[in-house]
């Protein structure tokens, strides 16, 4: 049962690195290619999208780890995975504190009431979004390293 816990944690974290490496890499430049309405128009609905999903992939994922730690905890590679599960946590204070704030914000925006520093609040975000990126990178190697 254990094993199946932890090839299934580093799946959906693994997962959401995936879709988190996506927004910053491949989403975000295909956004800001947009006309400035377009580029904005998307932004809202991603934030929207997205905004409704991952607070459950984030917590999800910092439960499950959390739970492998203690099912496995005289198990060899615990103590990457309760790192993993600290970064984890590190990623949730992040979005709460710094990236949520921007896109309750950014979601509410159309191109008629948008404030006049919305591109530097969307920068704002994404250079908060690349250190949180990183984080959960870091993360999901530490679990893989603790399946070995």
């Amino acid at each position: 049962m254990l094993d199946a816990l932890e090839v299934f944690t580093t799946v959906v974290v693994g997962l959401m690195v995936g879709v988190e490496f996506s927004v910053a890499f491949v989403m975000n430049p295909i956004l800001n290619a947009l006309p400035e309405d377009s580029r904005q128009q998307g932004h809202a609905h991603g934030g929207r999208m997205l905004g409704a999903l991952m607070p459950f992939w984030y917590v999800g994922s910092l439960v499950l780890s959390a739970l492998w730690a203690v099912a496995g905890w005289h198990q060899h590679g615990t103590g990457l995975v309760v790192i993993a599960a600290g970064l984890l946590i590190l990623s949730v204070v992040m979005s709460l504190l710094l990236l949520v704030p921007i896109n309750n914000r950014n979601k509410t925006w159309t191109p008629e009431n948008r404030p006049a520093d919305w591109q530097d609040q969307l920068n704002r975000w994404l250079r908060f979004h690349y250190v949180r990126v990183a984080v959960i990178i870091a993360a999901f190697a530490l679990l893989v390293a603790a399946l070995a």
